[in-house]
């Protein structure tokens, strides 16, 4: 009779050490749409209120390790002069600076947020920097995300976010790789448009990208939840790599996820 109240109790912990049974470590598993986790806490303050949904999500993250950031230097070191360049210096000193395939500062080419919005920086965003490690827990195999993107050469990524309205939040990422690596951006995309997903309500694609577009998917149900809507925008140029990701409690209309993309991706 005891056990029937202590089987319970150690049945999240079983299926904790169970999750990675699912990846074999001799195939990695394909990455897989994002499970929404922050458009989650949303719906869970619309419910429970806003001291509720916030205890909620960082008791998922409670007892984790933090995760450094990739180191960001290139072999050798930036080239940058022993000296301040003149501001007379050109075109040459301008290349002198920033080598061919390098930003000075990656966050100042995120999107600003609209007039009305709120700032936002969910737990996974630190002064408009994401790590690795915060970048791969949106999706739903995080260990073999994280080192998937370390193998592709995963340089840097620079994130914002706001809210807007009643329950709507829009996370932008630009995830840049290694100089040179335009064709990772390529089988970064590529990737996403093959996944096979099977709960697509409509998409389309991006102006000024070839690979680039955005996805809608059907609301995710909970009892007791509000329904989340959630797109998926991509594109890349370069060696950046456009995501954005918009989630509300209301449906979401093709052309704001549209918009968001050729806006982002006209600022590369």
């Amino acid at each position: 009779m005891d056990t029937t109240h202590t089987e319970p109790q150690t049945e999240p912990e079983a299926e904790l050490q169970t999750e990675p049974e699912h990846q074999p470590a001799a195939h990695p598993a394909p990455r897989t749409r994002r499970r929404g986790r922050t458009a989650l806490l949303i719906a869970t303050a619309a419910v429970l209120g806003i001291v509720a949904g916030t205890a909620t999500g960082y008791a998922v993250q409670a007892d984790r390790d933090p995760t450094p950031l990739p180191v960001l230097a290139q072999p050798g070191g930036v080239p940058y002069p022993a000296k301040p360049l003149a501001a007379s210096g050109g075109a040459g000193a301008k290349a002198a600076v920033d080598p061919p395939g390098t930003v000075r500062d990656l966050r100042k080419l995120l999107i600003g947020r609209p007039a009305g919005s709120r700032a936002h920086e969910p737990e996974s965003m630190e002064d408009g920097w994401m790590s690795v490690a915060g970048y791969a827990q949106y999706f739903n195999s995080p260990v073999d995300t994280f080192t998937w993107l370390v193998g592709d050469d995963v340089r840097r990524i620079a994130a914002t976010s706001w809210l807007e309205g009643e329950h709507r939040q829009v996370d932008v990422m630009l995830v840049e790789f290694q100089p040179g690596a335009y064709t990772t951006v390529l089988k970064e995309i590529d990737t996403v448009r093959s996944r096979g997903y099977t709960d697509v309500t409509s998409g389309g694609a991006a102006a000024g990208s070839v690979r680039g577009g955005y996805y809608l998917f059907e609301p995710r149900q909970e009892a007791g939840f509000l329904p989340v809507y959630q797109a998926l925008g991509y594109a890349g140029r370069g060696d950046v790599k456009v995501e954005i990701h918009l989630y509300d409690s209301r449906p979401i209309a093709e052309r704001d996820i549209r918009k968001l993309t050729e806006r982002q991706l006209e600022r590369l």
